[in-house]
């Protein structure tokens, strides 16, 4: 499955009693008057791809999120979701900056 989400960011998630680090693309969509704005959590980015303007980032389910490098942040689709993520889990759970090689990252 292939998306395209209008913002994201990556979260980075560390369960350190189970040995487990990995990032997670969450996208957020603008919904209109009859829609409303969503949201989606990937499965765990495996790697990523510069495209240019855009990276893609897969999944380990195998689905795709190509996101424009212009529209790394937070907005009203997806900061609710990872403020529960940042507030429920301290320690577990960090925002990555805007400015991170995301391919030397995942090479």
């Amino acid at each position: 499955m292939r998306y395209t989400p209008d913002n994201w960011v990556v979260l980075k998630i560390n369960v350190a009693e189970e040995g487990d680090l990995h990032y997670r693309v969450l996208g957020g969509w603008s919904g209109g008057y009859t829609t409303g704005d969503s949201w989606r959590l990937n499965s765990g980015i495996t790697s990523v791809l510069d495209g240019g303007d855009y990276l893609i980032f897969h999944g380990s389910t195998g689905s795709e999120y190509i996101c424009s490098k212009e529209t790394y942040g937070l907005r009203m689709n997806n900061a609710h979701i990872a403020s529960y993520y940042l507030e429920e889990y301290p320690g577990m759970v960090e925002l990555m900056p805007e400015d991170t090689d995301w391919v030397k990252l995942f090479s």
